[in-house]
């Protein structure tokens, strides 16, 4: 199962340091969510990023700057709904309801389901999804393997996503404790690693 970092919106000391430490300590992918930053600023973000981890790294604004830094993808949500043109790469996106993820597209490499359970990093986000709704979901095929978890993420947590058939999850607030030390972040790395592996894809009678 794959797991994924979103960044924090504010900047935050050291940055490119510290998505290079996720990335070289277990994270597979990290999304890049800044929407208040400007153009140069992503792009001196992005410069001070060593470029072998590039390709692991994934835009949610400025998507022109594709043509720069040769990142792994571009994400939509409803900020940046729009596939710019011409853009052949990756795409992911976010969705906030079964209706959305059910839509038969394949343009997408995955979609972000949320919020799973209450968020950590936005004060009053909800869960918003039953456990009915989730088991229905994975019965049918909605929920499949193309499908990350997102919202409220921790190791505890995401044992209790076992039985339904996500593909993985995405994890924000969890990671991006101003007090944390570095090995206190890898810590918290392996455990969300160790729930991961953990977790089997269930095996639903027709």
């Amino acid at each position: 199962m794959q797991l994924i970092c979103i960044t924090k919106e504010q900047p935050v000391q050291n940055e490119a340091t510290k998505i290079q430490f996720l990335l070289e300590n277990g994270v597979d992918i990290l999304h890049l969510r800044k929407p208040a930053f400007s153009e140069k600023e992503l792009s001196a973000l992005l410069s001070e990023i060593e470029s072998r981890f590039y390709l692991r790294i994934v835009l949610h604004d400025h998507f022109h700057l594709t043509s720069h830094f040769p990142v792994g993808g571009i994400h939509l949500n409803q900020r940046n709904n729009r596939i710019p043109l011409p853009y052949n790469g990756r795409i992911s996106r976010s969705c906030h309801s079964i209706a959305e993820i059910a839509e038969k597209n394949q343009v997408y490499e995955y979609q972000f389901l949320s919020p799973i359970f209450d968020s950590i990093s936005k004060n009053g986000y909800r869960a918003g999804f039953s456990k009915k709704e989730l088991t229905d979901a994975s019965r049918k095929g909605i929920i499949n393997p193309k499908i990350i978890a997102l919202g409220g993420i921790t190791p505890e947590h995401i044992l209790r996503l076992k039985p339904y058939s996500f593909g993985g999850v995405a994890v924000l607030g969890y990671l991006w404790n101003d007090t944390d030390t570095d090995n206190e972040i890898k810590t918290k790395i392996s455990h969300l690693r160790s729930a991961l592996n953990q977790i089997k894809q269930p095996c639903y009678n027709s």
